[in-house]
């Protein structure tokens, strides 16, 4: 299923989508279905009012709860490091706005998303519906345990940094599958790869320093 992008009212930002793209095409993103999800996004519809004039930056923003939307290029690096195909069955944990989740569903064949905060995920859920994402499915709950309903995934995304991988996760990977994490201590963590071979045997890849509000749940940090 693809998803479904807006026109006409969105066009009004499609300049501001193309500097995007040129932004991080400069700063080294190649991969052509991740660059095209950009342009075709329209990230102005998940970030709140008083700071949609600044939604096509390069930066976080905050979008409530403490919590934050991401940089546009950490994401697009995240997005880039799973190497998907556009037909994966997809994870993700941590909504957050969902504008990530929108980029995956452009990018992959299916998204489930699970979301913590019930305000973050009721809106995430609305800006998904007026984007027009149809390939997605958001669900409230403790996203260390992930959604074992429709594992096993192809790849896995945690928009959080927690000290560890957690178990229900890697039981949730399927083979020849590919997990993305932030590791380490509250505030500064290492951005981490783990791929899992034919059998249960892991394979952790650092690919660089990030820094990500901390992943709460029963494996991950206390509230």
């Amino acid at each position: 299923m693809v998803p479904r992008r807006l026109t006409g009212a969105s066009d009004s930002f499609a300049g501001y989508r193309v500097r995007l793209v040129e932004t991080l095409r400069a700063r080294g993103i190649r991969d052509l279905a991740v660059l095209k999800a950009f342009a075709e996004t329209p990230r102005h519809l998940f970030v709140p009012a008083a700071v949609q004039h600044r939604a096509y930056e390069d930066t976080a923003l905050p979008i409530g709860n403490g919590q934050t939307i991401s940089q546009p290029f950490t994401q697009a690096r995240y997005l880039e490091a799973l190497r998907l195909r556009g037909v994966e069955r997809v994870l993700e944990i941590g909504t957050g706005s969902g504008y990530q989740t929108a980029l995956l569903g452009a990018i992959a064949g299916t998204v489930f998303s699970v979301e913590r905060v019930e305000s973050l995920a009721r809106a995430a859920q609305a800006a998904l519906r007026e984007a027009g994402v149809t390939n997605v499915s958001v669900l409230l709950g403790d996203g260390t345990l992930g959604w074992s309903a429709y594992a096993p995934y192809d790849a896995i995304l945690v928009a959080a940094g927690g000290p560890d991988v957690p178990p229900p996760l890697v039981e949730q990977l399927a083979s020849g599958g590919r997990l993305l994490i932030p590791l380490g201590e509250r505030g500064a963590q290492v951005l981490t790869l783990v791929e899992r071979g034919p059998g249960a045997e892991l394979r952790h890849t650092p690919l660089g320093t990030a820094r990500f509000v901390p992943l709460v749940g029963e494996h991950g940090f206390d509230g």
